[in-house]
């Protein structure tokens, strides 16, 4: 089931926030674009295919389509939330595809749902600055397929994806090919990513008021409070008593 609501609208862009509810291992229905889209995780994770692949759409990981193409999706982890964003025509100029989301993407991506009244000038700005800040991937292919299965991994908390070797085992690879292919496609090293994926939760916890750092320190398997602070500051720019601030409720 899907649900969608309007976050804003003009006649340049729309935002709108969307639910999809249930299970659904199987793929779809092809479903065609109607304009040029592109579609961020807000939480959870799904698969697509279109005339560019298979990929894993997550946080980090988000994918971009203009009008004419169609894509097919399953949801074999259940349901998400994302953020579908529609641009008029000269609003995007790179190619469809997938799209790389850095954790000052994803900063960008929150705030845009927290602009206020004024689209015309806050909510457009916003949208610029997340549009800056998303890098077009344009890999694919057998190497593609190998790098999906390891983020589905990691971003499951599977326990053989808590270490390179148990990784790269469970996945029947070397460790040394799965560290090559994985930044290669990615652009980010294996360390990289799972940071990512854990500033991303420790920026749902800010968002939602956590003042505890040391304790969301433990919980994300940092070392400790520095070290979530100055992974937090390299990936976003900004360190978490600030980024707590801008995303309060």
């Amino acid at each position: 089931m899907r649900e969608s609501t309007t976050v804003a609208e003009t006649e340049d862009f729309s935002v709108h926030t969307v639910r999809c509810t249930g299970h659904q291992p199987g793929w779809s229905e092809p479903e065609p674009f109607t304009g040029d889209q592109i579609v961020l995780v807000r939480s959870g994770r799904f698969r697509m295919r279109s005339r560019h692949g298979r990929a894993v759409v997550d946080r980090t990981m988000g994918y971009a389509q203009t009008v004419g193409e169609e894509g097919q999706f399953a949801h074999p982890a259940g349901g998400d939330v994302c953020t579908s964003i529609t641009l008029s025509p000269g609003l995007w100029r790179r190619p469809s595809g997938t799209v790389r989301v850095s954790a000052r993407a994803d900063v960008a991506h929150r705030l845009l749902l927290r602009s206020g009244p004024d689209v015309a000038f806050e909510t457009a700005e916003r949208l610029m600055e997340l549009l800056a800040h998303l890098a077009v991937d344009e890999q694919g292919g057998k190497r593609r397929a190998l790098v999906d299965e390891a983020r589905e991994a990691m971003a499951s908390g599977r326990q053989e994806a808590a270490g390179l070797v148990s990784l790269a085992r469970l996945l029947e690879v070397s460790p040394s090919h799965l560290s090559r292919t994985f930044r290669r496609e990615t652009g980010m090293s294996l360390t990289r990513y799972r940071n990512r994926i854990r500033v991303g939760l420790a920026l749902d916890r800010l968002e939602q008021g956590e003042r505890d750092l040391s304790g969301l320190a433990a919980d994300l398997g940092f070392s400790d409070h520095a070290h979530l602070t100055r992974t937090v500051r390299a990936e976003t720019g900004r360190p978490p008593t600030v980024l707590r601030r801008l995303l309060r409720p």
